[in-house]
C-alpha cells in the first residue's frame, strides 16, 4: 500500500523517476532554510537558555573525538544523529555550543513547515476555497509547537524535535514525489531513534519492489545506519549495544502497567479536542477513501505500539519518544479542520454549516489550553535562564581553582548528576571521568574534588588529598 498524493502526478513525474530539479525549484527551499537559520539565531540569543543533560554529552562526544579520546560508556546513551553535527562543530571550540543550539532550533522549526505543508496538501481544497488549506496548514504548524513541553525540548537543544522534523520531512518528500529524498530523511531519522527502524525497513522493501529505490542507495543507507549505531560504540565503549544497555537502567521507565502507562503518556501530550479532531479526520478519510490519510493514521498507531513494546522490554517509553506519532496526529487534526472548511456551506445544507461549527469548536476549544501552556513555557523559560546564569559561572569557577588539569590532579571530579555532562564539556574530558555518587566516593577514601552547584554559584572542595582548593 502506498501513500499517494490527493492530486494526480504530472506525466513527467512518474513513480520511480526523480522529478527534474530546476534552478527556480531550489531557490525557495534555500530561502526558507536561510530564513530559518536567521530566525533560529535570533531565538537562541533571545531565549538565553543552555543545552540539557544529553546535549552537553553529545557535544563532549564531538570534542573528545577531535582530541582522539572518545569514550561513550557513560550517559547519555549513544545515538548517531547529534554526533553528525557535534563532531564537525567541535573544531570551532566553544562556538560548538552555539552552532548546535542554532541547528536544533532551525531543524525543529523546519518540522513546523513540513507539518503545515502536509496538512495543506491533504486538505485537497478546491481552488475557490484554497484558504481552507492555508488554515489547515497554520493550524497544524501552531499545534505542533503547542505539544506539551515541545518548546522546552527545542530551547534545551534536544534532538527529539529534530527527529520529528525529519519524519515529517520524509512524509512531505514522499507526497511530493521525491522518494529518494524521503528515504534519505528516513535514514537520518533512524540515526536518532530506533522506533524509526521498522518503518524504514517497510519503506525499503516497498521501494525495492517498486523499483524506485536502487540497491546501491538502499545498501548505503542501511549500512550507514548500522555502522553509526553499532560501529562507533564497539570502538569506544564496553559494548556495541551500550545505548540499549544504558536505557534499561533509566529511572524514568514505567515500573507497572507499561501498556496503558505508555498510551497515557502519548495522550497526555495533546488536548482532547485535538484528539477528537484527529478521529474526525480519520472518519472523513474512510468516507473519502483517502489512502494517504489512513496510512498516516496507521503509522501513528504503529509507532505507539512499538513504544509499548519497548516499554515492555524495559526501556523508558517517554513521552518525547512519541512526539513523531503525536505530530502525525496533529497533522490529521489540521486536515479535519481544513476539510470541514473546504466544503462550502449552503443555506439548505446542514452538513456544510455543521462543518463550520465543528471546525470553529475545535479551534476555540484549544485556546484555553494554548494560553495555559504558553504561561507554563514562560515559567520554564525563566527557570532555564536562572540555570544559564549558573552554567555561565562554571568556567570562572574552574579557572579560579587552577584550571581543569589541576582539578584532575587533585582527584576525581564529582558534581550533581544534572550537571555531570556540563562539567565534562567545560573541563574538556569524557563524561565517564565525572562522578556523581558523592556518598560512596567520600566513603571510599580516594582523592575527590566536589564541584557542587548552589544558588549563587559553585563550591569546590577537595577531599582525601593534599590539594588546597
Amino acid at each position: 500500500m502506498s501513500i499517494s498524493t490527493p492530486t494526480a502526478a504530472a506525466p513527467s513525474q512518474r513513480p520511480g523517476r526523480r522529478p527534474a530539479v530546476s534552478r527556480e525549484s531550489l531557490q525557495r527551499p534555500l530561502l526558507i532554510a536561510a530564513g530559518l537559520v536567521v530566525l533560529s539565531t535570533a531565538i537562541v540569543l533571545w531565549a538565553r537558555t543552555r543545552p540539557g543533560f544529553d546535549p552537553f554529552g553529545w557535544m563532549v562526544w564531538g570534542r573528545q573525538t577531535v582530541s582522539g579520546s572518545l569514550n561513550t560508556n557513560a550517559a547519555p546513551s549513544w545515538k548517531p544523529l547529534p554526533y553528525l553535527f557535534t563532531l564537525p562543530y567541535a573544531v570551532f571550540g566553544h562556538y560548538q555550543l552555539w552552532l548546535w543550539m542554532i541547528t536544533v532550533v532551525a531543524v525543529s522549526l523546519g518540522g513546523v513547515v513540513f507539518a503545515a505543508r502536509i496538512a495543506y496538501r491533504l486538505t485537497s481544497a478546491p481552488p475557490e476555497r484554497r484558504w481552507a488549506a492555508w488554515v489547515a496548514g497554520a493550524f497544524a504548524g501552531a499545534a505542533l509547537l503547542g505539544v506539551r513541553d515541545y518548546p522546552h525540548y527545542i530551547l534545551s537543544a534536544q534532538s527529539d524535535p529534530m527527529i520529528v522534523a525529519l519524519c515529517l520531512g520524509a512524509i512531505d518528500a514522499h507526497l511530493s514525489g521525491r522518494r529518494r529524498l524521503a528515504f534519505a530523511c528516513g535514514c537520518l531519522a533512524a540515526l536518532g531513534r530506533p522506533e524509526v527502524w521498522p518503518f524504514l525497513a517497510l519503506y525499503v522493501v516497498w521501494g525495492w519492489r517498486g523499483g524506485w529505490l536502487s540497491p546501491r542507495l538502499v545498501g548505503g543507507g542501511v549500512a550507514a545506519v548500522a555502522l553509526l549505531w553499532f560501529g562507533i560504540p564497539a570502538l569506544t565503549s564496553r559494548s556495541p549495544f551500550v545505548a540499549a544497555n544504558n536505557a534499561m537502567g533509566s529511572g524514568r521507565r514505567l515500573r507497572s502497567d507499561r501498556v496503558l502507562g505508555t498510551i497515557d503518556r502519548f495522550l497526555d501530550m495533546h488536548e482532547t479536542a485535538l484528539e477528537l479532531a484527529a478521529l474526525l479526520s480519520l472518519a472523513l478519510a474512510v468516507l473519502r477513501r483517502d489512502r494517504a490519510t489512513l496510512v498516516l493514521a496507521a503509522g501513528a498507531v504503529a509507532w505507539v505500539l512499538v513504544e509499548v513494546a519497548f516499554a515492555l522490554h524495559g526501556w523508558p517509553g517517554l513521552t518525547r519518544y512519541m512526539f513523531e506519532a503525536g505530530a502525525v496526529m496533529i497533522v490529521l487534526a489540521g486536515v479535519a479542520v481544513g476539510r470541514l472548511l473546504a466544503d462550502p456551506p449552503r443555506v439548505a445544507s446542514l452538513a456544510g454549516a455543521a462543518g463550520l461549527v465543528v471546525a470553529a469548536a475545535v479551534i476555540v476549544g484549544l485556546l484555553p489550553a494554548a494560553v495555559s501552556r504558553s504561561r507554563g513555557e514562560l515559567r520554564d523559560l525563566r527557570a532555564q535562564r536562572v540555570r544559564t546564569a549558573l552554567i555561565n559561572s562554571l568556567p570562572g569557577t574552574i579557572s579560579r581553582a587552577g584550571g581543569a588539569s589541576r582539578l584532575l590532579a587533585c582527584g576525581e571530579p564529582l558534581t550533581l548528576l544534572e550537571y555531570q555532562t556540563t562539567l565534562a564539556w567545560y573541563m574538556h574530558i569524557n563524561v565517564v571521568k565525572i562522578g556523581w555518587k558523592v556518598a560512596p566516593a567520600v566513603a571510599s577514601g580516594r582523592p575527590i574534588v566536589i564541584i557542587w552547584p548552589h544558588r549563587h554559584g559553585w563550591t569546590v572542595q577537595a577531599l582525601h588529598g593534599s590539594c588546597p582548593l
